[in-house]
């Protein structure tokens, strides 16, 4: 089967972003803690952003060191395997201040990939 194209990445990233915001909007931790549909919707988009990440290519995650990029990938295999070991504040944690710098990278990968800088290739 071939690989999806990153850009397909990207965008189911961004959508689970997207969707987590609007999930967590106007919650406090305490409303996600006594939730258990929107810690598994919010788990869900987290397991999608994991698997998508491990199918960026490095070159594309280089650019952007500030990204726990390992720790993203690890996350998806805790939810689905280790599901028993999650602790809602470490993912709320992670909501707060993994999620924005992700998006930001995202964003500036979609960028470059919709248009990619011209080269100078002279012969």
């Amino acid at each position: 089967m071939p690989s999806r194209d990153p850009m397909l990445r990207i965008h189911d990233m961004l959508e689970s972003i997207r969707g987590i915001e609007k999930a967590v909007s106007r919650k406090s931790y305490r409303d996600y803690e006594r939730s258990w549909l929107l810690r598994s919707a919010v788990e869900r988009g987290i397991e999608v952003i994991s698997e998508a990440s491990r199918h960026l290519s490095r070159d594309l995650k280089s650019q952007h060191k500030a990204v726990r990029w390992k720790d993203i990938a690890g996350i998806g295999n805790i939810l689905r395997h280790e599901y028993q070991r999650v602790d809602s504040r470490i993912i709320w944690k992670a909501l707060k201040d993994d999620l924005p710098p992700l998006k930001e990278a995202l964003l500036v990968m979609k960028a470059s990939l919709t248009n990619p800088l011209p080269r100078n290739d002279k012969k």
